[in-house]
């Protein structure tokens, strides 16, 4: 046969493969019982509302869902022929409900549910159903928190799941607060879900909040050691609802899977545009109890610096959402109870796609037509590294609060948008509601933030094109030598196995985030045991022998109790010439801090003044919480010419904070340059 016609039969024969593939996904979706269509809705049953005299119910004849009222406490989420998939032995108001961590600045935290005192039905017809809950900040009453609360649910005909959003707002003149933690908690059903999913590698059968109870507490109260389980499988494991923390920009779906009767609990969150501290911002997502929640802002891996502090009177005013939780079920001809997840994931895309939505009836929501694009392109000019400049591939850029160069990461008022720059540096912000911005940008790859001067103001309908934007990364000199990757992580360094009667199987299996083992904190001793760690620059390699995290070595008091002390790290490197009248440089980037000070000293260890000191930074708390980064910083340190030689030289680096396992840093990357050069 000739290579044209076997060309036309190869050709014939993929059309024919991927007819049949959609197909078989087709039949696939429709053994899932996923009626969330929204083309066709007249097929369904309208959704109906009945008002009690303590509870409103809406159903929409896929499931029904019942609300307190006034409080605006979901109680009960009929689905499946299961009566309640949330936890009907709890209270009330420990079911499915917002909560706000605050205080007035210098006293005690206090946790509100956000219990409405008014109730309305903001529309009601047989396509939709959106219920307001709202509080009104009594200004005589100093204890409350002063916010206006409007907390929103909508039902939509059709569609297996429901809607939800708040709006919170201060006006201007009340008193000074702050503000930790703002979230949406679900309370499943112990004896249905007991098997978790946070992302395809992220997965398994949980403990229950009675096996934890019965556990062995470790060094804080979330991580507990699992003695006696009801399920023997996960016996001797650590349970700890930080391992199962992620990025905004990953943080899209995650949930439960009942095993009998085969059903799904996810929390989809198809924007990040309400959340704060930016795309690499950390925080929880499901966890032992079972519990599903949705992170709006907390202070998780970040410390107080991301805490809402309202002073002078601040007025003050966002919108949170909404976020979509989606229920879903298998017929009995689907064997593979993980469609369920796969199912999960497709609604996210779904959900995403769809975003900005259409149907909340807020003022405050801004709809598509409302919100506006910005596009533009991002280069890199490093002369040392290239004559020409270098195209930002995969760059993060975003919208935030005019500020300073970097402060999105603290940002925690406003709201934020990102996107990533395509193979040629391309990029397109979308759907922005109006607002005088800065525009941002970092670039994996190199040290730094990039800040655009100009201030971007976003109309409703506009479509802003920036001009080409130019990142001058930060560089003094040409590369001497360099430590790691400039990524914002310490992903890529040396991560000890755990100790191996405090391990979670799922990150034996799952070796790219076996940091999320707990213990590695004290790892550190029981390799270095004698010795702290001496890296050599040309044998030694980042990643085997440039421990994940800088930490305190423990020993052992006459009392028989754990203490800690201050380590100091070594880096050895030889140099052919050095000019003793000109500066060098060392980029230092560090990818977390918690209570920590860094000092660096060049060649001579004992010297009483450091060359270099940080100072006292950070409350990340990431090295407890198994993050494997928190807040970035990056510090230029000159380094006179005059304290370095020919030959081998050594750069100290000391964490003089010794007290306790979890004061330390996480490096990014180091380098080294040499004294400026011309370019031509």
């Amino acid at each position: 046969m000739k290579k044209k016609e076997w060309s036309y039969v190869l050709e014939l024969l993929g059309i024919l493969l991927q007819f049949f593939l959609l197909v078989e996904s087709t039949l696939t979706r429709q053994r899932i019982n996923k009626l969330n269509s929204r083309v066709d809705q007249e097929s369904f049953p309208p959704v109906q509302l009945l008002t009690l005299d303590d509870y409103v119910v809406v159903d929409n004849g896929i499931f029904n869902i019942t609300f307190s009222i006034p409080g605006g406490m979901v109680t009960g989420l009929q689905y499946n022929e299961i009566d309640n998939l949330l936890e009907d032995g709890n209270k009330d108001n420990d079911r499915g409900y917002w909560d706000i961590v605050w205080n007035k600045p210098g006293e005690k935290n206090i946790i509100d549910k956000l219990y409405a005192t008014n109730f309305n039905v903001i529309m009601e017809d047989e396509n939709q159903v959106e219920l307001s809950f709202t509080r009104t900040w009594d200004t005589l009453d100093s204890s409350q928190l002063s916010m206006n609360i409007d907390k929103r649910f909508i039902i939509l005909r059709g569609i297996s799941g429901f809607y939800c959003y708040g709006i919170l707002e201060r006006l201007e003149g009340w008193p000074d607060i702050d503000v930790f933690q703002g979230r949406i908690v679900f309370k499943l059903k112990e004896n249905l879900f007991q098997y978790m999913a946070v992302s395809d590698e992220r997965q398994r059968i949980m403990p229950t909040a009675h096996d934890r109870e019965m556990g062995q507490p470790l060094d804080y109260k979330e991580a507990v050691l699992l003695t006696n389980p009801t399920n023997s499988f996960i016996k001797g494991e650590v349970d700890d609802k930080y391992q199962y923390s992620c990025d905004n920009k990953e943080n899209r779906v995650h949930g439960w899977i009942s095993q009998t009767p085969r059903t799904g609990f996810w929390m989809i969150t198809p924007s990040d545009e309400f959340r704060t501290g930016g795309p690499a911002k950390q925080d929880l997502t499901s966890h032992t109890g079972p519990i599903n929640l949705n992170m709006f802002f907390s202070t998780h891996y970040a410390g107080e610096v991301l805490a809402m502090k309202f002073r002078d009177g601040e007025p003050w005013r966002k919108v949170f959402g909404p976020v979509f939780v989606y229920i879903n079920s298998l017929s009995p001809d689907v064997q593979d109870t993980l469609t369920l997840w796969a199912d999960a994931k497709e609604q996210m895309f779904i959900e995403t796609e769809n975003w900005p939505y259409t149907f909340p009836l807020s003022e405050d929501f801004a709809r598509p037509d409302q919100r506006g694009f910005v596009s533009g392109r991002l280069l890199v000019r490093d002369s040392y590294v290239s004559e020409s400049l270098i195209i930002a591939n995969s760059a993060f850029v975003g919208l935030a609060s005019p500020g300073e160069v970097g402060s999105w990461q603290l940002e925690n008022k406003a709201y934020q948008f990102w996107t990533q720059t395509d193979s040629e540096g391309y990029f397109l912000i979308k759907n922005v509601i109006p607002g005088n911005y800065s525009l941002y940008a970092w670039i994996p790859g190199y040290v730094g933030d990039y800040m655009y001067d100009p201030f971007i103001i976003v109309t409703p309908g506009s479509s802003e094109r920036v001009e080409t934007l130019i990142y001058d990364a930060p560089r003094n000199g040409p590369t001497l030598w360099e430590i790691g990757i400039p990524d914002r992580t310490a992903a890529e360094f040396f991560i000890p196995d755990a100790q191996p009667r405090l391990l979670n199987q799922l990150y034996v299996a799952n070796q790219q985030e076996r940091f999320r083992q707990y213990g590695l904190w004290d790892r550190y001793t029981e390799i270095y045991t004698d010795d702290d760690l001496v890296f050599t620059v040309g044998s030694s390699s980042y990643q085997t022998d440039w421990f994940f995290a800088h930490l305190n070595r423990y020993f052992y008091n006459d009392d028989g109790n754990k203490t800690y002390a201050p380590t100091t790290w070594q880096v050895l490197f030889d140099l052919e010439d050095v000019d003793q009248s000109s500066n060098y440089t060392i980029q230092l980037a560090l990818a977390s801090a918690h209570e920590a000070e860094l000092q660096v000293r060049f060649n001579d260890p004992e010297t009483d003044a450091p060359h270099y000191t940080t100072g006292l930074i950070g409350k990340d708390n990431a090295i407890a919480r198994h993050g494997i980064h928190g807040i970035y910083r990056l510090y230029t340190i000159n380094v006179p010419g005059s304290l370095l030689g020919i030959g081998t030289n050594v750069m100290y680096l000391k964490q003089t904070r010794g007290d306790g396992p979890f004061r330390g840093i996480m490096y990014d990357y180091i380098r080294l340059e040499g004294p400026p050069e011309e370019i031509y």
